[in-house]
């Protein structure tokens, strides 16, 4: 197999993040407050898939998204932004400490009326949601042990044209490495096996950031 990919280099990364949309002072604001929380700012996403989520949902012209694993906001501004007029954003998360950042910032960017959050465990949030095929796109950025349990409920309630998008789908390498069988690894490696091979979809791996997978209904 012929193997054609580019190592990000810092300088390389630095180039890509200046040719992609910039950061305006409420993202650029919200990053540096989050990565003052220390470690678990890792759970913000990249620049650039921020960029990459607003652009997908602008391109299909999301009416109605969800979130799965919301942290400080960084991703929901960035889906927010790219939702079509009246379209509307549904947050599940779990810490009112981490969404308290989200929310200001938020209200800073004027999004504070397409977004939605319900504090609690997210399945039970989509257990209460229509079975009607209405989400148009999900992003799930959770914990990863649930993410085939996020997908199964999220799939029957896809629009047509919907897409589900994964993140953390290469976990700093962990899924190719045999010996590291953590739990969060594996439930990573087990969703990539299925997903690959699930007759119901099409999907693509990306190496994004720590690498997403897109997803849609065939």
């Amino acid at each position: 197999m012929h193997e054609k990919f580019t190592t990000l280099t810092p300088p390389l990364y630095e180039y890509l993040v200046a040719h992609n949309p910039p950061q305006d002072d409420v993202l650029r604001d919200l990053a540096v407050e989050t990565a003052a929380l220390g470690p678990v700012s890792l759970m913000q996403v990249a620049v650039e898939q921020g960029a990459l989520l607003t652009w997908i949902t602008g391109l299909l012209g999301v009416r109605f998204a969800v979130e799965i694993g919301t942290f400080t906001g960084y991703s929901a501004i960035s889906i927010a932004r790219g939702l079509a007029p009246g379209g509307r954003l549904l947050c599940c998360d779990v810490s009112d400490e981490w969404t308290a950042v989200a929310r200001r910032y938020w209200q800073r960017a004027g999004l504070a009326d397409r977004i939605e959050l319900r504090l609690g465990p997210a399945l039970d949030t989509l257990a209460t949601l229509p079975a009607a095929p209405a989400i148009e796109l999900a992003f799930i950025d959770a914990d990863k042990t649930n993410y085939r349990n996020y997908y199964e409920a999220l799939l029957p309630r896809l629009a047509p044209r919907g897409v589900i998008v994964f993140d953390n789908v290469l976990w700093m390498g962990a899924v190719a490495d045999p010996s590291n069988t953590e739990e969060s690894t594996r439930a990573i490696r087990d969703l990539n096996d299925f997903v690959a091979q699930d007759p119901r979809v099409d999907a693509v791996m990306l190496p994004v950031a720590d690498g997403i997978t897109l997803v849609r209904r065939r």
